[in-house]
């Protein structure tokens, strides 16, 4: 089992997500939980397709922090 980062932004019309360790795996929703469910499933379907392909499956290395700036 591998973590991958999941990036999670509302838009305006709804959410969007990515990982960045996953080129072109992406899902949307109408809400935060709509967007999570479809982009954990998007994350399976992505990395049994790469299997199936014959792709190896790369090593999670993004990650995230919240830095705080005066402004």
């Amino acid at each position: 089992m591998k973590k991958f980062l999941m990036v999670v932004e509302e838009n305006g019309r709804g959410f969007s997500a990515y990982s960045p360790d996953l080129d072109g795996c992406v899902a949307t929703g109408t809400s935060r939980e709509e967007v999570e469910k479809a982009m954990i499933e998007a994350v399976r379907i992505h990395i049994e397709g790469m299997k199936k392909e014959g792709y190896n499956i790369p090593e999670p290395k993004s990650y995230s922090k919240i830095i705080e700036v005066m402004v």
